[in-house]
């Protein structure tokens, strides 16, 4: 799946074009390296590492989600890495 679309799915940004653009801006780490295309794949088990607001959000992927669905349900497909 699309790095952009998987943000997008797991509710982490408000639109596909703004994960987009974070993904294009250098933004957002996959597995520790610095990404630049929304159409890296991503794969369960991959680390991502992002800005969310002032912190810094890690997490791996537990599932692929099929759907952009509630928060809650989104928040299942993930774990949070402190």
């Amino acid at each position: 799946m699309r790095i952009d679309k998987l943000l997008f799915f797991l509710r982490l940004a408000k639109s596909r074009s703004l994960a987009l653009s974070w993904a294009e801006a250098g933004h957002i780490r996959l597995n520790g390296r610095r990404i630049e295309k929304g159409s890296a794949a991503v794969r369960i088990g991959d680390i991502i590492t992002m800005p969310l607001g002032d912190a810094v959000l890690t997490l791996k992927l537990l599932s692929v989600p099929v759907r952009r669905g509630p928060a809650s349900e989104a928040q299942l497909f993930y774990q949070r890495i402190d």
